[in-house]
């Protein structure tokens, strides 16, 4: 979907395609040294590789600027019975500094809605850290609810993680 700011900047998020794996990996770093996230950088590549390669599992957006690539966007398909079934997981969202303060985090956020919709699915969710408030308080302008949950993770595969 291409839209354009009121500065008159065009960009455009589109699914991305596998030779978009590179510019993924490289915002992947980026992103999880950001957010202050362990990473493990061959544990993301393979589940990139896997989500463009089966798109039951998700989907993932890139955002350009003419030829710039300025982030991407990446939805999961979880499936809960609170949520009557599938909902999707906003997993990660990365804009590269240079591009943000544009509301194109709102703008992919309502490109996943579309899609989940006409998957029928009904919900989306997402994890905010704690740390990121500024985050916190967008989302919820854009209809996002507190669940007042913590979300807990344990490892089961000796990954040098758990």
């Amino acid at each position: 979907m291409e839209t354009e700011t009121m500065e008159g900047e065009r960009f455009d998020w589109a699914p991305a395609a596998p030779d978009d794996l590179a510019d993924l990996l490289v915002m992947l770093e980026a992103f999880y040294e950001e957010e202050q996230l362990e990473h493990d950088p061959d544990g993301s590549a393979a589940a990139v590789k896997e989500l463009l390669e089966r798109p039951s599992v998700g989907k993932i957006w890139m955002l350009r600027r003419g030829e710039a690539v300025a982030g991407y966007l990446i939805a999961i398909i979880g499936f809960g019975v609170e949520f009557g079934g599938r909902y999707i997981l906003l997993d990660e969202l990365f804009i590269r500094p240079g591009f943000r303060g544009h509301g194109q985090w709102r703008v992919g956020f309502a490109e996943v809605e579309r899609w989940a919709l006409s998957e029928n699915i009904r919900a989306m969710r997402l994890e905010v850290n704690h740390h990121n408030e500024r985050a916190k308080r967008l989302y919820l302008t854009d209809g996002f609810a507190d669940d007042e949950r913590s979300i807990l993770t344990k490892w089961l595969a000796s990954d040098g993680r758990g």
